[in-house]
């Protein structure tokens, strides 16, 4: 018991309270990508990978009306990927229950009809609620992003969290990928800090 007591002491807190610590040379990673998270594949998928990158995070479905946004959102990560934009979809049923398959029929749909290559997180259980996926509990809270925070209310709602990990635009869903304002806001913070 004395042995184990010790093992833990030694550890850092963070460590022993599962609190990730992941930074780099500039500092720590921004509140909004220190989550680690299952990728369809089931591998795990640390977000703090994209610090410094500028990040669409996207709730998808596929048997939505907006389900046809997969063909803008790959069109704006091919153009974009090469300057510092990801996109990452996160599939959930909470909607019209538009997202009933596995991650597996998850990842053979959106290959096979809109070829998407950008990165897609395993489904979720929930984006709303008390019971939301801890990402979106941060994305929707009041405490972490007063300026956009909200329920969700609907599939295919869009955060744009710039380089510096600051959450900078909303868009709902009926707001295009491709539309002129979301456009503008990606390359906007495209040009922050682009090297």
């Amino acid at each position: 018991m004395r042995k184990c007591l010790a093992v833990l002491l030694a550890l850092p807190i963070a460590a022993a309270l599962s609190v990730p610590t992941h930074a780099d040379e500039k500092g720590k990673v921004p509140a909004v990508l220190n989550f680690k998270m299952k990728g369809l594949d089931g591998k795990e998928v640390d977000l703090s990978q994209f610090q410094g990158k500028v990040v669409l995070f996207v709730n998808v479905a596929s048997k939505c009306g907006c389900t046809p946004q997969y063909k803008a959102l790959q069109a704006l990560y091919e153009k974009h990927n090469k300057d510092g934009l990801v996109i990452v979809g996160v599939p959930v049923n909470d909607f019209g229950k538009q997202e009933p398959g596995s991650d597996e029929d998850i990842a053979k749909f959106c290959d096979s009809k809109y070829g998407v290559k950008f990165p897609m997180l395993s489904k979720v259980s929930t984006v709303k609620g008390g019971d939301a996926a801890p990402l979106y509990k941060f994305l929707t809270s009041k405490d972490t992003n007063p300026k956009f925070a909200g329920d969700i209310k609907w599939n295919f709602t869009k955060f744009l969290v710039g380089r510096d990990g600051e959450v900078v635009a909303r868009f709902e869903s009926r707001v295009e990928p491709d539309s002129a304002e979301v456009v503008k806001a990606i390359e906007t913070e495209l040009k922050k800090g682009a090297k």
